[in-house]
C-alpha cells in the first residue's frame, strides 16, 4: 500500500503560502512515519483546501474559515492512524 499523500492547495494571489507551509510542517511533524508526501499546490481565487489521497478534508469555501492545526491533525489522524494519540490536540476545547 502506498503512503498517503496530503495536498494543501492555497491561493498564491492571496499570499497564503506561509499559512499552507506552516500547516504542512505541523502535519509532517505529527505524522512523520505515516505520511508519504505533503505537497503545496498553488491556486487562485481564494482557494484553501486540504486533501488526503484526493479526499477533501477541509475547504475554506465550505467552512468559511481557515482550519486550526488541531482540527486538521484530528481529521488526518482519523483516516491514517486512528489509534494515534495527539496529546493536547485531543483535548476538547472548554465551552
Amino acid at each position: 500500500m502506498a503512503s498517503p499523500r496530503l495536498e494543501i492547495v492555497y491561493c498564491r494571489q492571496c499570499r497564503w503560502l506561509l499559512r499552507a507551509a506552516w500547516l504542512a510542517q505541523e502535519l509532517l511533524t505529527t505524522f512523520e512515519a505515516e505520511l508519504g508526501e505533503v505537497a503545496l499546490v498553488p491556486g487562485t481565487g481564494g482557494v484553501f483546501e486540504v486533501r488526503l489521497d484526493g479526499e477533501l478534508l477541509w475547504s475554506r469555501a465550505e467552512q468559511g474559515r481557515f482550519p486550526e492545526a488541531k482540527e486538521l491533525k484530528q481529521r488526518v489522524r482519523d483516516r491514517i492512524a486512528p489509534g494515534k494519540s495527539l496529546g493536547h490536540s485531543d483535548v476538547s476545547d472548554p465551552k
